[in-house]
C-alpha cells in the first residue's frame, strides 16, 4: 500500500485489501485501535448533550462487523470520521429505516389479521402476557445479536496464531501492545452472552493471550502485574474446561516463581500441570515434567529432579511436538533448555554443557532470548567449576550481544546469578566487577 494516498482512497484500499467493512477501514486508516475509536465516540457523544449516544467498544465492534447502528449512532459516526453515510458503508435508506422503526409495531398491529389483532389487544390488557411477550422478544434478540459467526472466530484464531508466532522472536515490550489490542477485541465478545461452544473458544483465546501478556511482563520485570495476569490466564483456562490448556497455563506460570521465587510455588504449579495431563503423552505433559524438574533442582531436591527429567524425556519421545515456531509449542530445543536449567542447578556441569550445545544448534537465527539464557547457564557452570574469569567474560559477551530491546530484566537477573555463584573472593575480582558494570548500563548503551 502506497503512502500519501488521500484518506478516502486509503479507506477503499484497506477495505478491499483486508476484506473489512468501510467503517472499520476508516478507523484503521487513521491508525486508531478499537478502544481509541470508542473513547473518541464517547467523548463526542458527551459534547453533544445528554441525549446523544455514547457507544462502547462492544457496540463499535459489532457495527464494524456489519450490525446496523441506530440513526443517532450513524450520525455520530459521520461526525467522528467527518464523512457521509455512504463513505461509512451505510445508505440513506438505512437511516430512514432506522428512523421509522419506532412506528413499525403500531403499523403491524393495525394491518394484522384478526387473530394477531386479538393478541395485540390481550397484550394491552394483561400485564403478565405483555411481560411474557416482551421477555420472549428480548431473549430472541439476544440469541440473534450475540451469536458470532464461525468465520469471525476463525479470524480471531488466525490472528492469535500470528501473535504466537511473532512472540517467539519479537521484543516483549513490542508484543505487549499487540497482545492487549487483541485481548480488547476478544473481551468485547466475552462481555455478551454467547453459545456454549463459542464461549469455550473465547475463553481459550483469553487464556492464551493472558499467558503471553503475563510472560511479557515477567520478562520486563513487572512482577506483580505478571502474577495478576497469570491468575487471569488460569481463570480463563479453567472456564474453558480444556484440560491441556489448563495444564499449559500452569506450567507456563511456574516460570515466574522459578526465576523470582518462591521456588516452592514453581514446584507446586508444575506438579499441578503434570497431574492435569493425567499421564497422557502430550507436549504439555512433557513441558510440565521438565518445568517440575528444573524447579525441584533449584529447590535442592536432586532425587526428585532426576525422576522428573526421566519422565519428561520418556513423555517427549512418545508425543507429537507440533510446529516449533509457536510460543505455545514445546519443541526439542525448549526441552533441552529446561534440562540445562535442571542440570546447572544440580551442579551436573558436564550434562548441562552437553544439552546446552545440542540446544544451541537447534535455534534459528531469528529467535528470542533462549540462546542467551543457555549461554548464561554455561557461564554459571564455569563459575561452579571455579573458572571465574572465563565465566564472567562469557556472561558479559552474551549480554552485550543481545539486541538492546531484548535485554530485559529476566536476562539481567540471570546474568547476575553468575556473580552470585562465584566464590566470595572472586565476586570482588576484576572480571566480576566488569560484569556488574555492564549489567548496570542502560540498554541503549550496551
Amino acid at each position: 500500500m502506497q503512502r500519501g494516498l488521500p484518506l478516502e482512497q486509503l479507506v477503499t484500499a484497506i477495505s478491499q485489501c483486508c476484506s473489512v467493512s468501510k467503517l472499520r477501514a476508516h478507523r484503521l486508516a487513521r491508525g486508531w485501535t478499537l478502544r481509541e475509536a470508542a473513547d473518541r465516540l464517547q467523548a463526542l457523544g458527551c459534547s453533544l448533550g445528554p441525549n446523544a449516544p455514547r457507544p462502547d467498544v462492544v457496540q463499535l465492534s459489532h457495527w464494524e462487523k456489519g450490525r446496523q447502528p441506530r440513526v443517532a449512532a450513524m450520525q455520530l459516526l459521520t461526525r467522528l470520521y467527518e464523512c457521509d453515510l455512504a463513505s461509512l458503508g451505510f445508505t440513506p435508506h438505512q437511516e430512514a429505516s432506522a428512523t421509522l422503526r419506532q412506528g413499525t409495531h403500531t403499523a403491524e398491529v393495525r394491518n394484522a389479521p384478526a387473530f394477531e389483532q386479538g393478541q395485540a389487544e390481550l397484550l394491552a390488557t394483561d400485564p403478565l402476557a405483555n411481560r411474557e411477550s416482551a421477555v420472549r422478544r428480548t431473549v430472541n434478540r439476544t440469541l440473534a445479536a450475540t451469536t458470532i459467526s464461525p468465520q469471525q472466530l476463525d479470524e480471531l484464531d488466525d490472528h492469535l496464531l500470528l501473535l504466537r508466532q511473532q512472540y517467539v522472536y519479537m521484543p516483549p515490550e513490542t508484543m505487549l501492545a499487540d497482545l492487549l489490542d487483541q485481548l480488547d477485541e476478544v473481551r468485547a465478545l466475552a462481555d455478551e452472552r454467547q453459545p456454549a461452544g463459542v464461549q469455550v473458544r473465547i475463553s481459550e483465546q483469553i487464556a492464551m493471550l493472558s499467558t503471553l501478556v503475563a510472560d511479557s511482563l515477567m520478562k520486563l520485570g513487572r512482577l506483580s502485574s505478571s502474577r495478576a495476569w497469570y491468575a487471569t490466564a488460569r481463570t480463563a483456562a479453567d472456564d474453558s474446561g480444556n484440560s491441556q490448556l489448563r495444564a499449559r497455563v500452569r506450567a507456563q506460570a511456574a516460570m515466574l516463581p522459578y526465576y523470582y521465587g518462591p521456588i516452592d510455588t514453581a514446584v507446586r504449579l508444575a506438579a499441578s500441570a503434570r497431574m492435569l495431563c493425567r499421564g497422557r503423552p502430550t507436549a504439555t505433559s512433557a513441558f510440565a515434567s521438565a518445568a517440575e524438574a528444573r524447579a525441584l533442582a533449584q529447590q535442592g531436591d536432586t532425587q526428585g529432579a532426576e525422576a522428573a527429567i526421566r519422565l519428561a524425556l520418556a513423555t517427549f519421545e512418545r508425543c507429537e511436538t507440533g510446529p516449533d515456531n509457536d510460543a505455545f509449542a514445546f519443541p526439542l530445543r525448549r526441552l533441552l533448555l529446561y534440562l540445562s536449567g535442571a542440570y546447572t542447578a544440580m551442579g551436573h556441569t558436564s550434562q548441562a554443557r552437553k544439552v546446552q550445545t545440542e540446544a544451541l544448534a537447534l535455534y534459528p537465527s531469528r529467535t528470542g532470548i533462549d540462546p542467551a539464557l543457555l549461554h548464561l547457564e554455561a557461564a554459571i557452570c564455569l563459575a561452579r567449576e571455579r573458572s571465574s574469569t572465563e565465566a564472567c567474560q562469557l556472561a558479559s559477551t552474551t549480554y552485550l550481544r543481545v539486541h538492546p530491546a531484548m535485554r530485559t530484566h529476566i536476562l539481567e537477573e540471570r546474568a547476575r546469578q553468575v556473580i552470585q555463584v562465584l566464590p566470595p573472593a572472586a565476586q570482588r575480582g576484576r572480571a566480576a566487577k566488569e560484569l556488574d558494570q555492564i549489567l548496570a548500563l542502560p540498554p541503549a548503551q550496551g
